[in-house]
């Protein structure tokens, strides 16, 4: 049951015969993936950013060793 409405529902899907009309689309997906990527290395700068001050305040607090 739930194959076929899954098949049904796949009727749906529009290709276009004028492949121009992949443009837009394609230039989307290049600006947000992007814009994952950039903030994918701002988070990973940030992370290492607060990586070192915990190091800092953990090395700084440490008692008796």
């Amino acid at each position: 049951m739930l194959l076929n409405s899954f098949v049904l529902n796949m009727l749906y899907l529009y290709f276009p015969e004028d492949k121009s009309e992949y443009i837009p689309a394609a230039i989307s997906m290049a600006v947000f993936m992007t814009a994952a990527v950039l903030f994918f290395l701002f988070m990973k700068k940030i992370s290492k950013k607060e990586e070192e001050k915990a190091k800092e305040l953990e090395g700084k607090y440490k008692i008796g060793e």
